[in-house]
């Protein structure tokens, strides 16, 4: 029968680092599931919405790949949950980068295969960039180019433009609406969640002021760096929903056309989430896909 230390949780995995942040120490949570000293790291970037987190993104996937061998790190990244605030007037995607080099230095981790959704999928391909030894594989769900216009939807997107009225504003009014439309079937998602992801955003309000600080000060925080992919060597997996109403399914296709070693899976019936809505078939796509060259 498990046992509290074996059940794996949010609780029981949470854990907190300090690192040096372009010369500013900044403390950073994570939540990581430890195992075999031998085991294969994988780490999860989770997206840029209000009261987003780690666990939060992922925590549909984390036991399939704990089961499967893996070590799963799961990084909040400066300025979401209870990692230190932040204002970032530069590239954020730069930003999380230097902070998943400088967990991965502290806990002595050589090399990760990343999963990153959205902001984590720009966070990902930004860190592959700079440290391509420290990179096994790349799964690049929702983003990762940085940019660049759509030829299918307006820009920014009806889910961009949600995103930034909840920072703005952030009742649960406004949460249901940004909600709505981050995944391809609303009627999945409960009032616990609501109420819990509300409850993340409120409890710290300095994140929400820090990323509105953040957007005026340099509206691009996501660079355009889709003339650079063809610099990474690692082997890429990219995810994307059909119905991705946040960013658009031609941004996937930037990605395939510049990575050099890359596969694209689309999931019908799919917003922004894959990792939440088709969680099954993604853990198994994605774990095959770690598993065979």
């Amino acid at each position: 029968m498990p046992t509290e230390e074996t059940i794996i949780s949010e609780a029981n995995t949470s854990k907190f680092v300090r690192v040096d942040l372009n010369g500013v120490h900044t403390q950073l949570h994570y939540n990581d599931t430890g195992g075999d000293a031998f085991a294969e790291v994988v780490v999860m970037l989770h997206g840029s919405g209000p009261g987003a987190s780690g666990w939060a993104n992922f925590n549909r996937n984390v036991e399939p790949f704990v089961a499967a061998g893996y070590r799963v790190i799961l990084l909040d990244v400066p300025g979401w949950s209870k990692s230190d605030p932040i204002v970032c007037t530069g590239s954020r995607s730069d930003l999380n980068a230097a902070a998943l080099l400088g967990l991965m230095d502290a806990l002595g981790i050589e090399k990760a295969h990343l999963v990153g959704n959205s902001m984590g999928a720009h966070s990902s391909v930004a860190f592959a960039l700079a440290h391509g030894n420290r990179v096994g594989k790349l799964v690049l769900m929702g983003g990762g180019t940085g940019g660049g216009p759509s030829l299918f939807a307006p820009m920014p997107t009806e889910g961009i433009k949600l995103i930034g009225a909840l920072y703005r504003a952030p009742t649960i009014e406004n949460l249901k609406r940004m909600m709505s439309v981050f995944v391809y079937d609303p009627s999945h998602l409960t009032d616990e969640l609501f109420q819990a992801r509300l409850d993340g955003m409120l409890q710290r309000q300095d994140h929400l002021k820090n990323f509105v600080e953040s957007s005026t000060a340099n509206p691009k925080q996501f660079p355009d760096i889709a003339h650079r992919l063809g610099e990474i060597n690692s082997s890429a997996l990219i995810v994307w929903g059909r119905d991705d109403r946040f960013v658009p399914l031609d941004t996937g296709l930037r990605l395939l056309a510049g990575l050099k070693d890359a596969q694209l899976h689309v999931f019908s019936q799919c917003g922004h989430w894959a990792q939440w809505e088709h969680a099954e078939r993604f853990n198994r796509l994605v774990l095959d896909f770690l598993a065979h060259r």
